[in-house]
Protein backbone atom coordinates (compact mmCIF):
# COMPACT_ATOMS: atom_id res chain seq x y z
CA UNK A 1 0.00 0.00 0.00
CA UNK A 2 1.08 3.67 -1.19
CA UNK A 3 1.01 6.20 1.60
CA UNK A 4 0.40 9.85 0.29
CA UNK A 5 -1.20 12.96 1.68
CA UNK A 6 -2.76 12.39 4.84
CA UNK A 7 -2.61 9.27 5.16
CA UNK A 8 1.38 9.81 5.20
CA UNK A 9 1.32 12.97 7.28
CA UNK A 10 -0.88 11.00 10.04
CA UNK A 11 2.30 8.23 10.29
CA UNK A 12 3.83 11.30 12.58
CA UNK A 13 0.84 12.43 14.28
CA UNK A 14 0.21 8.78 15.80
CA UNK A 15 3.65 8.16 16.99
CA UNK A 16 3.45 6.72 20.37
CA UNK A 17 7.72 7.15 20.98
CA UNK A 18 9.73 7.47 17.90
CA UNK A 19 9.60 8.60 14.46
CA UNK A 20 13.11 7.24 12.82
CA UNK A 21 14.92 7.32 9.46
CA UNK A 22 18.03 5.88 7.61
CA UNK A 23 18.75 8.06 4.51
CA UNK A 24 21.09 6.34 2.38
CA UNK A 25 21.49 8.74 -0.79
CA UNK A 26 23.64 11.25 -1.24
CA UNK A 27 20.67 13.70 -3.13
CA UNK A 28 17.16 13.74 -2.53
CA UNK A 29 15.25 15.51 -5.38
CA UNK A 30 12.36 17.47 -3.44
CA UNK A 31 10.22 19.81 -5.63
CA UNK A 32 9.56 22.57 -2.76
CA UNK A 33 13.29 22.61 -2.28
CA UNK A 34 14.20 22.93 -6.40
CA UNK A 35 14.61 27.10 -5.84
CA UNK A 36 16.66 27.15 -3.06
CA UNK A 37 19.01 24.19 -4.05
CA UNK A 38 19.47 26.31 -7.49
CA UNK A 39 20.46 29.41 -5.51
CA UNK A 40 22.65 27.24 -3.25
CA UNK A 41 24.42 25.33 -6.28
CA UNK A 42 24.66 28.97 -8.00
CA UNK A 43 26.34 30.88 -4.89
CA UNK A 44 23.08 33.24 -4.52
CA UNK A 45 22.22 33.90 -1.53
CA UNK A 46 18.27 32.43 -0.10
CA UNK A 47 15.82 33.17 2.44
CA UNK A 48 16.58 31.53 5.91
CA UNK A 49 15.19 28.63 6.92
CA UNK A 50 14.20 29.13 10.31
CA UNK A 51 11.18 26.70 11.32
CA UNK A 52 8.25 24.53 9.06
CA UNK A 53 5.24 22.12 10.02
CA UNK A 54 8.17 19.71 10.56
CA UNK A 55 10.24 21.56 13.01
CA UNK A 56 7.29 22.09 15.21
CA UNK A 57 6.10 18.72 14.94
CA UNK A 58 9.45 17.69 16.12
CA UNK A 59 9.37 20.30 18.75
CA UNK A 60 6.03 19.59 20.21
CA UNK A 61 6.52 15.76 19.63
CA UNK A 62 9.98 16.09 21.99
CA UNK A 63 8.40 18.28 24.45
CA UNK A 64 5.33 15.00 24.59
CA UNK A 65 8.20 12.80 25.20
CA UNK A 66 8.57 11.68 22.05
CA UNK A 67 11.95 10.96 19.75
CA UNK A 68 12.47 11.80 16.01
CA UNK A 69 15.65 10.77 14.82
CA UNK A 70 17.15 9.89 11.83
CA UNK A 71 20.68 8.85 10.54
CA UNK A 72 22.34 9.96 7.00
CA UNK A 73 24.87 7.85 5.35
CA UNK A 74 27.16 9.89 3.69
CA UNK A 75 30.79 9.41 1.43
CA UNK A 76 33.59 12.48 1.00
CA UNK A 77 32.99 14.43 -0.66
CA UNK A 78 29.82 15.39 0.02
CA UNK A 79 27.40 15.71 -3.09
CA UNK A 80 26.18 19.78 -3.63
CA UNK A 81 22.66 18.20 -2.42
CA UNK A 82 24.25 16.87 1.01
CA UNK A 83 26.33 20.24 1.25
CA UNK A 84 22.81 22.22 0.63
CA UNK A 85 21.04 20.28 3.47
CA UNK A 86 23.33 20.07 5.96
CA UNK A 87 24.02 23.99 5.75
CA UNK A 88 20.27 24.82 5.29
CA UNK A 89 18.14 22.18 7.08
CA UNK A 90 19.71 19.82 9.42
CA UNK A 91 21.40 22.85 12.33
CA UNK A 92 17.53 24.04 12.54
CA UNK A 93 16.32 20.35 12.80
CA UNK A 94 19.03 19.30 15.62
CA UNK A 95 17.63 22.44 17.89
CA UNK A 96 13.97 21.70 16.88
CA UNK A 97 14.77 18.30 18.73
CA UNK A 98 15.58 15.85 15.78
CA UNK A 99 18.00 13.56 16.43
CA UNK A 100 20.20 13.80 13.67
CA UNK A 101 23.40 11.25 13.06
CA UNK A 102 26.04 11.12 10.31
CA UNK A 103 27.31 7.93 9.23
CA UNK A 104 30.47 8.85 6.98
CA UNK A 105 31.28 5.34 4.92
CA UNK A 106 34.71 7.18 3.15
CA UNK A 107 37.07 4.92 4.16
CA UNK A 108 35.90 2.29 5.31
CA UNK A 109 32.90 -0.52 4.36
CA UNK A 110 29.37 0.53 4.30
CA UNK A 111 27.45 -1.66 7.59
CA UNK A 112 24.34 -0.99 5.42
CA UNK A 113 25.70 -1.00 1.98
CA UNK A 114 22.32 -3.52 1.46
CA UNK A 115 19.26 -1.38 3.66
CA UNK A 116 16.87 0.66 2.10
CA UNK A 117 15.59 4.06 2.51
CA UNK A 118 13.00 3.83 5.17
CA UNK A 119 10.95 5.63 8.18
CA UNK A 120 9.85 3.16 11.05
CA UNK A 121 7.23 4.12 13.23
CA UNK A 122 7.21 3.10 17.11
CA UNK A 123 10.09 0.40 15.97
CA UNK A 124 6.82 -1.52 14.44
CA UNK A 125 5.76 0.52 11.46
CA UNK A 126 8.17 0.51 8.42
CA UNK A 127 7.04 2.67 5.63
CA UNK A 128 10.00 1.97 2.62
CA UNK A 129 10.74 5.12 0.61
CA UNK A 130 11.35 4.62 -2.96
CA UNK A 131 13.82 6.79 -4.77
CA UNK A 132 14.98 6.79 -8.39
CA UNK A 133 18.97 6.86 -9.08
CA UNK A 134 18.83 10.41 -9.41
CA UNK A 135 16.99 11.08 -6.11
CA UNK A 136 13.45 11.61 -7.20
CA UNK A 137 11.03 9.94 -5.11
CA UNK A 138 8.79 7.18 -6.76
CA UNK A 139 6.54 6.43 -3.93
CA UNK A 140 5.97 5.51 -0.08
CA UNK A 141 5.08 1.67 0.07
CA UNK A 142 3.95 0.56 3.53
CA UNK A 143 6.11 -2.62 4.56
CA UNK A 144 4.01 -5.77 5.26
CA UNK A 145 6.34 -7.62 6.65
CA UNK A 146 8.41 -8.12 10.04
CA UNK A 147 9.68 -4.61 11.38
CA UNK A 148 13.12 -6.93 13.05
CA UNK A 149 15.42 -6.36 10.11
CA UNK A 150 14.67 -2.62 10.35
CA UNK A 151 15.17 -2.77 13.79
CA UNK A 152 18.32 -4.15 13.53
CA UNK A 153 19.38 -1.46 10.62
CA UNK A 154 18.60 1.09 13.17
CA UNK A 155 20.82 -0.27 16.00
CA UNK A 156 23.88 -0.37 13.30
CA UNK A 157 23.28 2.95 12.53
CA UNK A 158 23.02 4.04 15.67
CA UNK A 159 25.96 2.39 16.61
CA UNK A 160 28.41 3.54 13.86
CA UNK A 161 27.46 6.84 13.37
CA UNK A 162 27.96 10.67 15.24
CA UNK A 163 25.59 13.46 16.26
CA UNK A 164 25.32 15.73 13.22
CA UNK A 165 27.11 18.56 15.23
CA UNK A 166 29.90 16.77 16.43
CA UNK A 167 30.32 15.40 12.23
CA UNK A 168 30.26 19.01 11.19
CA UNK A 169 32.63 20.48 14.05
CA UNK A 170 35.16 17.22 13.99
CA UNK A 171 36.72 18.53 10.80
CA UNK A 172 34.17 16.48 8.10
CA UNK A 173 32.53 20.10 7.46
CA UNK A 174 31.28 19.83 3.43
Amino acid sequence: MHLDGEEWKQQFADIKVEAWRLETLPQYLVPHEEEDFAAFVAGRPTAPYLSSAYTERVSRQRAEGKHNGRVHIVRQPLSAYLRFEFSRYYDVHVQAGDDIRILDVTDRENPLADAPDFWMFDRSKVVLMNYETDGRQINRELYEGDAAPFIEYQRIALAESVPFREYVTGGHRA
